[in-house]
């Protein structure tokens, strides 16, 4: 199910690409964060929230980084493969998870930076430069949301913090692309940004919902790195994109060095059950979703009704719950679920309260 979840997703993905002739690629960015911000209201429901002014601009930050970062990334996938886009966007938590990481784990940064190197082969001259800055700067975009979201979890829990994100991501898009794109909608395609919408975030979400209540955080975690892959699969498929020698290599390249940030992290003592894991790749607590991402809402929905303590990349938007405002139960659900660190040799082992 956690496969089937990033197909979808990428296939999700490859639907918008197809839709850039007809909107561009702000417009495209600008219709799948409107409708976003939609689905999010209606269901988070905000104004019968008490937000702290913390927790507002915290919250109101993500979102201006929200939506830059799906902009910049849609703009990439228009002007290079969708494999090498998402590779390269991955960057961003790989380093994240390298430059926390303890050990082994800071080697895998030349692995990827090998990758990348595969990937654009500058030396060629062949792929688009400009297209590689947006790849890239989306990338500095989802590290940084990694590190917004821990922060906005302590101000607002659950959906508080995605109902305000979201909104301010698509305000972002209106203000920057909107403009542009206006005049080029109609109806089919305002239904087909709804479309979007709903096969970006949701099908994933239900996909992974059930996966994750039968895998543990580090599994998760590595399966989760095989999205580079699966979306040169898509690319392959869907779009006619085939990549080259090189190319497929610099992805196996990033998939490595990721499986390899994820499972080298040391393991966190027993006494300390809330202290950050290296089980996600990006290091985040027990609880939170291996690796957040402005196209996933499971691990906020999850939080919000206590289905699950660990809720996938794919489909988490919303930032992870505050540590200490996570009950013991939430805990002990935890090693029910079989949550579990990485141990130095990189195996795991299940995680006792």
């Amino acid at each position: 199910m956690a496969i089937a979840a990033m197909v979808c997703l990428q296939f999700g993905l490859a639907i918008a690409v197809g839709l850039v002739d007809q909107l561009g690629a702000g417009g495209v960015a600008w219709i799948r964060l409107v409708w976003a911000a939609v689905i999010i209201t209606l269901i988070a429901r905000p104004w019968r929230i008490r937000y702290t002014r913390r927790a507002l601009v915290v919250s109101s930050v993500l979102g201006v980084v929200t939506g830059g970062m799906t902009i910049l990334f849609m703009f990439a996938v228009s002007l290079l493969p969708l494999g090498t886009a998402v590779a390269l966007e991955f960057l961003g938590p790989l380093t994240v998870a390298v430059v926390r990481g303890r050990g082994r784990a800071k080697l895998w940064g030349l692995v990827a930076a090998a990758g990348v190197l595969a990937l654009t082969e500058p030396w060629r001259g062949e792929i688009d430069p400009l297209g590689v800055c947006f790849a890239l700067a989306a990338a500095v975009g989802w590290a940084l949301y990694i590190l917004l979201t821990q922060h906005a979890g302590d101000e607002a829990d659950g959906l508080g913090a995605l109902a305000i994100s979201m909104p301010v991501a698509a305000l972002v898009a209106t203000v920057t692309v909107g403009p542009s794109s206006f005049g080029r909608f109609d109806l089919s395609l305002v239904l087909a940004g709804l479309g979007l919408a709903v096969m970006l975030p949701l099908i994933p979400f239900i996909l992974e919902l059930f996966a994750l209540r039968r895998l543990t955080t580090a599994a998760f975690g590595t399966l989760t790195c095989l999205e580079p892959a699966v979306a040169l699969g898509v690319g392959l498929v869907a779009l006619g994109q085939v990549p080259g020698p090189l190319a497929a290599v610099g992805v196996v390249l990033v998939v490595v060095a990721g499986i390899g940030a994820t499972r080298s992290g040391g393991r966190v003592p027993d006494d300390l059950p809330h202290a950050p894991t290296d089980d996600g790749i990006e290091g985040a607590h027990p609880h939170t979703s291996p690796i957040p991402h402005p196209d996933r809402l499971s691990s906020a929905v999850a939080d919000a009704t206590g289905a699950i303590d660990v809720i996938a990349h794919h489909a988490g938007d919303a930032p992870p719950s505050a540590p200490d405002r996570r009950s013991s139960t939430s805990h002990s659900s935890a090693s029910r679920d079989g949550s579990c660190d990485a141990d130095d040799d990189g195996t795991t082992r299940s995680r006792s309260t």
